[in-house]
C-alpha cells in the first residue's frame, strides 16, 4: 500500500508538471523586496570570508605576538558574521506564510501535490540571487579552508615558521638569568650553566642554552665545528629533541676509569647527549642530536655566539621538515 501511494504521488506530480495543473494561482504571495537586507547579507558574508582568510594567514605566518588570541578572534568572528547573515536572511528575505489551519495530512496525491506547490511557488524577496549565492560560496569556501588549515600545518604544505626562529646570531653575548654577561673565565670544569641571548626575549624556545667546559683534548666535534668550542667551552640548546623538556642534569664521572664520560641528561625521559661529540644521542628516546651553538670569546673575555645553531631547536618531529634555524631578533 505504501509503495502504491508513493507511486501515485510522483505520478500525480509528474502529470501536474506536464499539464500545468495547479498553477492557476499562486498559493503564497510574493514578498516585498528588500535590497538593503540583501546588501547587508552580502557584506556580512564577505566579512566572514575575510576573517576566515585572516585565520589562515595568522596560522601560516606564525610571526604574530599572542598568535593564539588572534586566531580565536579571526575564526570566531568569521562564524559570528556567518550566523548574523543567516539570521538576517531568515528574518528579511524568506517569505513566511501564516495559515490558521494546519496543512492536510498527505493521504492523497492531490493533497501532496498542493503541499509541493506551496514550496515551489513560495514568493521570493531576493533580487540579487547570484550575488548572494556568490557571497555564500566565498564565505563557505573560506571557512572550509580555515577548517582544514590546522591539519595541513602538520605536514609540509603549510609550515608554521615560528618554530624556526631563534634569537641567536653572530656577536650576540651570552648572559646569565640575571642578565650578567658570562666570561670564559667564569666557566669551570664539571659545572653546568644556563645562558640566554643578551637583550632578547627568553620565552623563545630557542633562547636558553646549556654551557659546560671540557678538556680540549677530549672534544670529538665534527671537522666543520673545529672552532666552535674555544678553550673547551661548548654550548647546546637546552630543549630536548625528544619531547621538548629542559635539559637540567649534567652527568660527570666521579671515577673516570670506571664511569662513562660527561653527558647532558633530560630528566623527563632520560635522553642522554654527549657534549664532547656535538650533542650526539647516547641513550633514550631522543631521535636527533642536540643543536650546538658556536661560541667565540671577545677581547674582553666575554662569551659570544659565533653564529646560529647547527640545526632546528626542539623535538625531532618539529624539525623533520626544517632545513635549519632562522635568526630572528625579538
Amino acid at each position: 500500500m505504501r509503495r502504491l501511494r508513493f507511486l501515485s504521488f510522483w505520478l500525480g506530480a509528474l502529470i501536474g508538471a506536464l499539464t500545468g495543473r495547479g498553477r492557476r494561482k499562486r498559493i503564497v504571495e510574493e514578498g516585498s523586496e528588500s535590497p538593503g537586507a540583501e546588501l547587508a547579507v552580502v557584506g556580512l558574508l564577505l566579512l566572514s570570508a575575510v576573517f576566515a582568510i585572516g585565520f589562515v594567514v595568522v596560522l601560516a605566518t606564525g610571526s604574530w605576538p599572542n598568535r593564539t588570541q588572534y586566531e580565536g578572534i579571526a575564526l570566531g568572528g568569521s562564524l559570528l558574521l556567518m550566523a548574523f547573515a543567516l539570521i538576517l536572511v531568515s528574518k528579511k528575505l524568506i517569505v513566511t506564510e501564516q495559515n490558521e489551519e494546519d496543512y492536510p495530512e498527505p493521504e492523497h496525491p492531490e493533497e501532496q501535490a498542493e503541499v509541493t506547490q506551496i514550496v515551489r511557488e513560495s514568493g521570493s524577496r531576493f533580487t540579487r540571487k547570484r550575488l548572494v549565492k556568490g557571497a555564500f560560496a566565498a564565505a563557505g569556501g573560506a571557512l572550509g579552508v580555515a577548517a582544514i588549515a590546522p591539519a595541513i600545518s602538520f605536514g609540509p604544505a603549510l609550515d608554521p615558521f615560528e618554530l624556526n626562529w631563534t634569537p641567536w646570531k653572530r656577536g650576540k653575548r651570552l648572559v646569565t638569568e640575571d642578565g650578567a654577561p658570562l666570561k670564559a673565565s667564569d666557566i669551570e670544569m664539571e659545572t653546568f650553566y644556563t645562558a640566554y641571548p643578551e637583550h632578547s626575549a627568553r620565552d623563545n624556545i630557542a633562547a636558553p642554552v646549556v654551557i659546560v667546559r671540557l678538556q680540549p683534548r677530549a672534544l670529538k666535534l665534527p671537522r666543520s665545528r673545529r672552532n666552535w668550542a674555544p678553550q673547551g667551552i661548548v654550548a647546546y640548546s637546552k630543549i630536548c629533541t625528544h619531547a621538548g623538556c629542559a635539559i637540567a642534569l649534567y652527568r660527570k664521572p666521579t671515577f673516570p676509569p670506571v664511569q662513562p664520560d660527561p653527558a647532558l641528561v633530560c630528566p623527563c625521559h632520560y635522553s642522554t647527549f654527549d657534549p664532547a661529540a656535538g650533542g650526539k644521542v647516547l641513550f633514550g628516546p631522543a631521535g636527533r642530536n642536540l643543536p650546538q651553538l658556536p661560541l667565540m670569546i671577545d677581547s674582553a673575555g666575554h662569551l659570544r655566539a659565533a653564529g646560529n645553531f647547527s640545526g632546528p631547536v626542539g623535538p625531532s618531529w618539529w624539525g623533520v621538515r626544517m632545513k635549519g634555524p632562522i635568526t630572528q631578533d625579538r
